[in-house]
């Protein structure tokens, strides 16, 4: 059993997303305990990865392919993990729903930002591109998630952030999301002016916000 869990792990360090689903895959057609998979090979798998990132051994494409990986075999486990099935119970670090906001099309920064959260053991729901206060809104309410990344890489649609708070606040439901921005032209002193929870320049210093507001 534990050679599932070795194979899994190295999938994910080598960001072979196709061995990723097919391991995942042979997990579920053979009733093995999908949580130890998710601990044992593929978080074992993104935590080493991670932690290669943070000693300068990797480089942010293996970051990329690796979160691609774990999450095209989270996604085949999702259903028998939704379903209560193995031993104990698997606890994600939290969910976040990111994407960039209605009039930008930007997403290279927003794709850094989701592997990253995605190594740090967040749950990322990546809506894409164009989004509008209420798309972020119903996912994150169909999935649970506490935290709503904004980001903005055009200095025209930074006030989509604003308007993201401002949906919010009109239908009461500020206090039910942490909202964190960022992208290029934004900074700490836009965010404290729209009321959001938390600004990050870097995809590093949004994984280290994500993991403060969700303490």
């Amino acid at each position: 059993m534990n050679a599932i869990f070795e194979e899994i792990k190295e999938a994910i360090i080598d960001g072979d997303e196709e061995l990723a689903v097919e391991l995942a895959e042979k997990v579920v057609a053979e009733k093995i305990d999908p949580v130890q998979a998710v601990q044992l090979g593929f978080i074992k798998g993104i935590e080493e990865v991670g932690k290669s990132w943070t000693n300068g051994e990797a480089f942010l494409p293996d970051v990329m392919m690796a979160a691609d990986a774990m999450k095209a075999g989270m996604d085949v486990l999702e259903g028998v993990l939704a379903a209560g099935e193995g031993e104990g119970s698997y606890e994600d670090k939290g969910k976040i729903v990111l994407g960039t906001v209605e009039g930008d099309i930007h997403d290279i920064g927003k794709n850094i930002v989701g592997a990253l959260l995605t190594a740090a053991g967040f749950k990322v729901y990546d809506i894409g591109i164009d989004q509008k206060a209420e798309d972020f809104v119903a996912k994150a309410d169909e999935v649970g998630a506490k935290i709503l990344a904004a980001s903005s890489l055009l200095t025209t649609t930074m006030k989509s952030q604003k308007v993201l708070v401002e949906y919010l606040s009109d239908q009461n439901i500020r206090d039910n999301y942490k909202v964190i921005i960022g992208g290029g032209p934004t900074s700490k002193k836009w965010g404290d002016e729209i009321g959001a929870d938390g600004w990050a320049e870097t995809a590093d210093e949004a994984v280290e916000l994500c993991k403060q507001l969700l303490n």
